[in-house]
């Protein structure tokens, strides 16, 4: 008899959908596995044997042919063995009655017949239902992830013996309650909140434009100033998520194997590589599934790298194309994968080697070629596509031991989410989400400059010798300022401000 089951396999970020063919016939017994399936899946013919046996069920023993369908898909993991087993047991004559059709079997089996979840298994669903399906078997531990996607009947079930008992009609498993997402505020504790940054006026009115356009930002200055402080304080000032980014960066992080007990992000990613992360580690890839790299972690969130000089120059190098375009393309031998990878870049880095060079109370000792070849390990291109660089000085002994009151992280996202809700307005139905997204399109359409705006930009671009690149991001990082004053046009005082940014096109 042959059955066929309905499971998925996983590319990238999209599920594809894949038939168990299989066929129990007369003969001597064999087991036969084809339709390219890696090792793992060829290693479920172990896992499904013992979990038929150790849940009181028969394992057929005849010639028993498996076919994954389209065979020329590459089938790879261990999420086939439910649907596998199921398949088995259909073509045994073993679920008489029981309806399978138009449902969809997710689920690693472990021998005692206990289902384990499955990494990737949202992308699956939200792939599935796009295709017409609505009915789901998936492992109980994936349950809370599950339990977001509206419109489908999922089961949830801890083992395979409940999954028989519920096709079988005897013990039926009750489906699913959909969620309701709710975002939490970024986790403020270990003092990252702005009102426990002291001084540095000029870095938190950087931070603040950098949220409100999703501008990138490069803090430079001696170590122990509060760089990594004010970067940690970043996603305490970024808007809450909405449901539909929650379920794209959720999909990322389910693919890496990285969500919570949540079972769907609720605060934007803030992530920290460490600077020996390889280019594979920074963009994606892998020899056998290729998997999301940080820049994709990073999607809707901040990618922080501390020490920018000390990161490999390739992984710095291979972020320019993302950084542009809000996404990665991992091209392999078995195929092209595309990821999103739009998110704010922070990056922190010392003036020079001994980290005191401009500092107004430290002395510099390097020399001005090692200053030169210090910089030089983050290329001018790189640099190009950082809308803002400020520099970060020490702080006085009086001014950290003040008790005055500062501004916290609440305060200042107020202001964040207002300059936002102009932005979505502005660019509303054109793709564009915030200001450091506009194409030239968008900037001759809302940024018009006005004479006296146009000749400070003018004689910024011959002076510091800027690029395009370097002049379109300085009119968005203008756009932004005059967002936060809720002011109509760019004026004077924001392209001044603007330039101010760019303290290494000034010192190139």
């Amino acid at each position: 008899m042959i059955a066929k089951i309905i499971c998925y396999a996983l590319n990238g970020l999209e599920g594809v959908p894949v038939e168990v063919e299989t066929d129990v016939n007369r003969g001597i017994p064999a087991y036969e596995m084809v339709g390219l399936p890696d090792t793992a899946v060829k290693e479920s013919k172990e896992r499904v044997r013992s979990a038929l046996k150790n849940s009181g069920l028969l394992f057929p023993m005849n010639k028993i042919t498996i076919n994954f369908a389209p065979a020329d898909l590459k089938k790879e993991g261990a999420s086939f063995d439910l649907a596998v087993a199921v398949s088995l047991l259909k073509a045994s004559e073993q679920l008489v009655g029981a309806v399978t059709d138009g449902t969809v079997f997710l689920g690693e089996l472990a021998l005692n017949g206990d289902l384990r979840p499955i990494a990737g298994l949202l992308p699956i669903l939200i792939s599935a239902k796009g295709h017409g399906f609505t009915r789901f078997i998936v492992p109980k531990a994936n349950a809370r992830e599950a339990s977001y996607l509206g419109g489908a009947e999922i089961y949830p079930a801890a083992s395979l013996g409940e999954v028989v008992a519920h096709l079988l009609g005897s013990a039926p498993i009750p489906p699913l309650q959909t969620q309701t997402f709710v975002p939490h505020a970024a986790k403020r504790g270990g003092g990252a909140d702005l009102k426990y940054v002291k001084g540095q006026p000029v870095a938190r009115r950087a931070l603040e434009i950098a949220v409100a356009g999703g501008h990138n930002l490069l803090l430079v200055g001696p170590p122990g100033t509060g760089k990594t402080m004010l970067a940690r304080c970043l996603p305490t000032v970024m808007p809450d998520l909405t449901f539909e980014e929650a379920l794209e960066i959720t999909k990322i992080h389910s693919v890496a194997g990285t969500l919570g007990e949540e079972g769907i992000v609720t605060e934007r990613p803030f992530r920290t590589p460490h600077h020996t992360a390889t280019v594979v580690a920074m963009c994606g890839g892998g020899n056998r599934i290729v998997r999301p790299g940080e820049i994709s972690l990073a999607h809707g969130g901040v990618l922080f790298l501390d020490e920018l000089p000390e990161y490999q120059r390739s992984a710095l190098e291979a972020m320019r194309q993302p950084l542009e375009d809000g996404k990665i393309t991992v091209s392999r031998a078995s195929g092209t994968i595309t990821f999103p990878a739009r998110f704010m870049l922070c990056a922190s880095m010392n003036p020079c080697p001994c980290g005191n060079y401009g500092s107004a109370d430290r002395v510099c000792t390097c020399t001005p070629a090692e200053i030169r070849r210090y910089r030089r390990k983050v290329s001018g291109p790189l640099l190009d596509r950082i809308d803002l660089q400020v520099e970060v000085d020490s702080i006085a002994y009086d001014e950290l031991s003040s008790r005055e009151k500062r501004e916290g992280s609440a305060e200042v996202k107020e202001r964040v989410d207002l300059a936002r809700r102009i932005q979505r307005s502005r660019f509303e139905g054109s793709g564009v989400g915030v200001n450091a997204e506009m194409g030239e399109r968008e900037l001759e359409a809302f940024c018009p400059l006005g004479d006296e705006s146009d000749k400070i930009l003018r004689a910024a671009f011959e002076k510091m010798q800027l690029s395009a690149r370097a002049r379109s991001r300085i009119i968005k990082v203008a756009r932004t300022i005059a967002d936060l004053a809720a002011s109509e046009e760019i004026l004077p005082a924001h392209v001044f401000e603007a330039v101010s940014y760019r303290i290494y096109d000034k010192l190139g």
